[in-house]
């Protein structure tokens, strides 16, 4: 791979001895990675149905290596929102952030959803998190991998960080900043990103990082903890900004965290700095490790440091039609009825301890449910997602081995007329379920299983091996698909 010279020289100055192995690092292929989805299943779960041969990644209890040649991603699993195709070492920042239950997170520059998602994860349903990008377009991939993950508390916006200041000033126990960068880690994954930074170079991101930090910093709850990382090599945009950081907001202390074997540190000497702290971040090298070049470190914030100033939100109180309640009471899920919001025709459950956020461009405020429409209601893909198979009452799954699952994805019409087994409950669903997984059940032929406990409500929750992927209603002439037809298989 033919570098950049000014890239070459200035990593010949740093590297010094290490620069030959670092270079020849550039010959081998890079690492492909899949980070599994703990609001789903965890990784022990996950290994035995892997679609393809995984190996850990060390950095995380979630992560695995995959070969490249296979195709993780055109697996029904994928669809349903068990894993996220991630760049290995990218998922060490979210990895670092020490979330708590409860906690109120906010990812800055979120797109396309990588980190965010597995924030969402950590919290398990619990408090809230606020994931944000400038960008539009990207904005609206980040919502879609929101909902696929079948993320439950989201708040989704587009806005420059200088305006989330303005709602969030002290707000958020935990802060991830990805900051946008000139990317010279990723030109041996991507080599057209080495065309972008001999454009933009490394000031121009240097510049936008400052800002961003600092209106970071200032979001953060006094006592908060804040994740800084970019995908580059250079000095001035990784040990740079975090020492503009401490030179402009008290209180900040970059904090030492255990590393796996062969993670680097900080150095501060690349840019004539003394402060011992910055030799606390941590530096990956695609010589050192299996994976790109990454710059993370994990900030505190000092409990003495720092003021909230943030209006909270004013719920309403929502009158819901005769057929959501009914929907929703098929739900094993307890909704608080004060947080319901009717925006038009669409139901939205909010999360708990909203601040005030008028003035924003929202994308999405809370979980979709569904369209409360004259007479019926019909329920939304992302509340799909956001369900596990025991949360609903009428179940329609289907095995991944049958052409039924991508049939169902690409919208087609399901026929059930020989294919699928009734059970009328529970236990009898259960019961052939496990059998057929065990492969001892006198039914190979058969695509999946239907549990109907409630004749009444026509709306079945499909799902491909107990985890779920949309909708479909049942009628005269069968069942009618109900995927979302912008998510169709392509």
């Amino acid at each position: 791979m033919a570098l950049p010279k000014t890239f070459e020289d200035r990593m010949k100055k740093l590297l010094g001895e290490e620069y030959d192995s670092f270079v020849s690092s550039y010959q081998d292929k890079y690492k492909t990675g899949l980070r599994v989805n703990r609001l789903k299943l965890t990784g022990k779960e996950f290994e035995p149905i892997s679609p393809c041969p995984v190996k850990p990644i060390p950095w995380t209890t979630n992560g695995y290596y995959y070969d490249g040649k296979n195709q993780p991603a055109k697996h029904p699993y994928y669809h349903a929102g068990l894993y996220y195709i991630q760049e290995p070492s990218a998922m060490l920042p979210a990895a670092l952030l020490p979330i708590e239950p409860g906690d109120k997170v906010l990812d800055v520059c979120a797109a396309p959803g990588g980190k965010s998602t597995e924030l969402a994860a950590k919290l398990g349903g619990t408090g809230l998190l606020v994931s944000n990008d400038i960008s539009n377009s990207r904005a609206k991939a980040l919502l879609k991998n929101i909902e696929l993950f079948g993320v439950r508390n989201p708040v989704i916006i587009s806005e420059d960080p200088a305006n989330l200041v303005k709602s969030f000033t002290g707000y958020f126990d935990k802060i991830l900043v990805d900051a946008p960068c000139s990317g010279e880690g990723m030109f041996r994954k991507d080599p057209s990103i080495m065309k972008n930074w001999e454009q933009y170079g490394v000031d121009y991101y240097n510049n936008l990082q400052k800002n961003i930090i600092l209106y970071a910093a200032d979001m953060l709850k006094p006592g908060g903890s804040m994740v800084y990382s970019t995908c580059t090599f250079s000095p001035e945009e990784n040990e740079g900004s975090i020492q503009y950081l401490l030179n402009n907001r008290e209180g900040f202390s970059v904090e030492y965290v255990e590393r796996v074997e062969g993670l680097g540190s900080g150095h501060p000497e690349w840019i004539g700095s003394e402060d011992e702290q910055l030799k606390n971040c941590i530096r990956v090298w695609p010589h050192k490790v299996e994976g790109e070049g990454h710059f993370v470190v994990l900030l505190k914030k000092s409990p003495e440091v720092g003021t909230s100033a943030y209006g909270g939100y004013s719920y309403k109180k929502v009158k819901l039609s005769e057929e959501a309640v009914d929907f929703l009471e098929q739900l094993e899920l307890d909704f608080d009825p004060n947080r319901f919001e009717l925006r038009e025709e669409r139901l939205y459950y909010l999360p708990e301890g909203l601040p005030n956020v008028k003035g924003l461009r929202i994308l999405r405020l809370g979980l979709y449910l569904g369209d409360m429409k004259k007479n019926r209601f019909e329920p939304s893909q992302a509340l799909a997602n956001a369900l596990k198979e025991t949360d609903y009452t009428n179940i329609l799954n289907i095995f991944s081995c049958h052409g039924d699952a991508i049939k169902y994805l690409k919208c087609e019409t399901l026929d059930l007329s020989e294919n699928y087994r009734s059970c009328t409950s529970r236990e009898e669903y259960d019961t052939l379920v496990a059998a057929k997984k065990a492969g001892v059940d006198a039914m190979e032929n058969n695509a999946g299983i239907i549990l109907e406990t409630r004749k009444k409500n026509p709306w079945f929750l499909v799902c491909v091996d107990g985890f779920p992927l949309g909708w479909a209603k049942c009628n005269k002439n069968g069942m009618k698909n109900k995927y979302l037809a912008g998510w169709r298989w392509m």
